[in-house]
């Protein structure tokens, strides 16, 4: 006989969990900003039409906050805990997947979150 495994609420879980890049680890999260995941890059590569071409205007590798500014004018200002702020300093071309959120510094991606 077992006895029975207390319910947690989904609330007091998603408290609970905070990812290892809050610590300086790799990301253990796909949420916007974290690790980028399999499918994501893949839907990212089969809708070639929505990647966009930018410039970083800034960046800040303690916050993880950047700024990018595509080649229409509009800037996009992003968040990611995996290290993008550090790959594309100020000057940095890149391409941003505006739909599936990913930004592409030379042949890495990131997930990105729009702040």
């Amino acid at each position: 006989m077992t006895s029975p495994q207390p319910a947690f609420s989904p609330l007091s879980v998603r408290e609970r969990a905070a990812c290892m890049c809050d610590h300086g680890d790799v990301c253990s999260s796909f949420a916007p900003g974290h690790a980028l995941h399999l499918i994501q890059a893949r839907l990212a590569s089969a809708t070639p039409s929505d990647w966009v071409d930018a410039i970083v205007e800034s960046s800040d590798a303690v916050t993880g906050d950047f700024v990018v500014r595509d080649l229409d004018g509009t800037a996009h200002a992003l968040w990611n805990g995996s290290g993008a702020a550090l790959e594309a300093g100020a000057g940095a071309p890149v391409a941003l997947h505006r739909r599936y959120h990913v930004l592409a510094v030379g042949r890495t991606q990131f997930n990105v979150a729009t702040a």
